[in-house]
């Protein structure tokens, strides 16, 4: 009930919302116009279609095909009955999906916020918040216009609009003819529309029609109640959201970043070199406008526009806050260098845009012949360079874990996302190997008491004697870990491969055993032998009964 009726208070109230501007673009056709891009040997009327209940259904037309009679959902034979010199194929609707969220993408040279509105399909319609953008291709007009062009020449059936709310620009769009609506207009416009364009469902749209209301300027002056008992609170919802008294929000397809700077070529670039050279370029206008907000980032994002509507993007992060373009170019030099079998620049990338996200304050530096510079920055751009050489997982340290157990003490991490926790460092004043076995090994001791100092150890059948030991320390068990494995890194999460993309191979785990609580106590000794090597061992449980374990080496 409360959203009922903070929906039926919006309806009384004009303007409460924000003006912002939206760009709608539908592409009625884009399947089989997409197909006829990619293969140029498809001529003629093309339609595709889909098994529906045991039937062959046409799911996709082109426009010769339409102009023939055929339509959307028509039983397959009766299409080649009336079109003799169709050309049909089974339409591949989850590759289909992906390439038109890579179209969408592309898209993102207009404007940094693009969607692909679902509502109706996966595919066919784009949504571009234009605020404040507009101005930089000469106004709404020429931008909506440039828009189009583009996507017509590349083969592609598009109609497009401009309006202040996300619901009017695809009704417009799907149902007038191509404009740029005002704030002023938009009721006049949206009024002389079907119902269909306020994204309704077909039981909504026939219901509607049987009541005669078959244009939203008939719907519109209607008793809410009545319409939501009826059709549900969709309907108001949707007529709400259209006419701006209602926020309807976009899910960006790439993370929005406010800070970024780009560069357009009048001559499409395609050598790895150039680019190299451009992101240079960007990083320095990008430095100098953090420097002006006191601000660094963390993660940098370059995107390459290809001219035939692709995007590729690269990714690197630091391990600290950072402005500085000579590290930030280094980076993405270090990560070409990793993806040179995979790049492809296609016809030529006509824009290159260099974003940073992760971004927090970061004082400037001045640096002179009396500062003592400690080595801790230079070392984490070490681990940067290298990790975006060879990848987050080939370079780690340790993090330390709250427990003293020893083999779970400390974990391993990316380095370049390292944060140190002083509340897990352990206290100073305990002696540990500076090498540790992941699991302890059986070893053989001597002792003259049960109780007593080791005196000498058999370890993988061979003998030390040891001359001098120290101990015990002893640390009791942790019961709340019963049946835990021992975890050297964080669980791997595949990411989700794009098409014909072979999936990520988890890396190589060793299978530890688990963590028995009930083993009892460990009591640890520092032992040396006669050549000077110094082991940490200690006696499981006590003293009868025992066994006895290497686990780390001092040196």
């Amino acid at each position: 009930m409360d959203l009922q009726h903070s929906m039926l208070h919006a309806a009384t109230q004009i303007g409460l919302l924000p003006s912002r501007r939206f760009l709608a673009l539908y592409l009625p056709t884009w399947p089989t116009d997409y197909l006829k891009r990619r293969d140029p040997s498809l001529k003629g009327p093309t339609a595709l279609y889909e098994r529906i209940k045991g039937g062959l259904r046409i799911a996709a037309l082109d426009v010769e095909a339409g102009r023939a009679g055929l339509r959307i959902g028509q039983n397959l034979a009766d299409a080649r009955a009336m079109v003799p010199g169709l050309t049909v194929g089974e339409i591949d609707r989850p590759m289909l999906e992906a390439v038109f969220a890579d179209f969408a993408d592309w898209h993102s040279n207009a404007s940094p916020l693009v969607a692909v509105m679902r509502d109706v399909s996966e595919f066919g319609d784009l949504v571009l918040d234009i605020t404040g953008v507009a101005h930089l291709f000469g106004g709404e007009r020429p931008m909506l216009r440039l828009l189009l062009t583009r996507l017509r020449d590349l083969g592609y059936t598009v109609s497009g609009a401009i309006a202040p709310t996300i619901g009017a620009a695809w009704a417009i769009s799907h149902f007038a003819r191509s404009q740029v609506v005002e704030v002023a207009d938009v009721d006049t416009v949206l009024d002389a529309l079907p119902v269909n364009a306020l994204r309704l469902s077909p039981a909504q749209i026939a219901g509607l029609t049987q009541m005669g209301l078959k244009t939203i300027g008939q719907l519109r002056p209607r008793e809410r109640k009545p319409l939501q008992a009826r059709f549900g609170l969709s309907l108001l919802q949707r007529l709400d959201q259209a006419f701006g008294l209602l926020e309807e929000r976009m899910v960006p397809r790439i993370p929005i970043a406010e800070r970024y700077a780009e560069r357009r070529f009048v001559d499409p670039i395609g050598l790895m070199d150039d680019v190299m050279m451009t992101a240079h370029d960007l990083a320095i206008h990008l430095a100098i406008r953090l420097e002006a907000e006191g601000l660094g980032g963390q993660a940098f994002h370059l995107f390459l526009y290809r001219v035939d509507h692709k995007v590729m993007a690269f990714s690197v992060n630091s391990a600290r806050l950072t402005r500085d373009p000579e590290h930030i170019a280094k980076l993405f030099s270090n990560r070409s260098e990793r993806l040179e079998g995979e790049y492809d620049a296609g016809f030529g990338i006509d824009m290159i845009r260099l974003a940073v996200s992760s971004t927090g304050e970061l004082d400037g530096v001045q640096l002179g012949a009396f500062v003592t510079q400690e080595g801790a920055e230079d070392l984490d751009q070490l681990h940067d360079r290298m990790s975006s050489r060879l990848g987050t997982l080939a370079v780690l340290r340790t993090k330390f874990v709250a427990s003293h157990i020893p083999e779970r003490a400390v974990r391993l991490v990316p380095a370049i996302v390292h944060v140190p926790d002083a509340q897990t460092r352990p206290p100073l004043e305990l002696v540990r190997p500076l090498r540790l076995l992941p699991v302890p090994e059986l070893v053989a001791i001597n002792a003259e008491v049960p109780d007593g100092l080791p005196a000498s150890m058999i370890w993988r059948r061979v003998g030390y004697r040891l001359i001098k030991a120290a101990g015990p320390e002893r640390l009791g068990a942790e019961w709340w870990r019963s049946g835990q494995r021992l975890e050297l890194m964080p669980p791997f999460v595949p990411r989700k491969p794009e098409p014909g993309e072979k999936p990520e191979k988890p890396p190589y785990i060793p299978n530890l055993v688990q963590f028995n609580p009930e083993a009892g106590t460990r009591d640890y000794y520092i032992a040396e032998d006669a050549d000077g090597r110094r082991f940490w061992i200690y006696r499981q449980g006590l003293y009868a009964g025992t066994n006895w374990y290497l686990h780390g080496f001092f040196a």
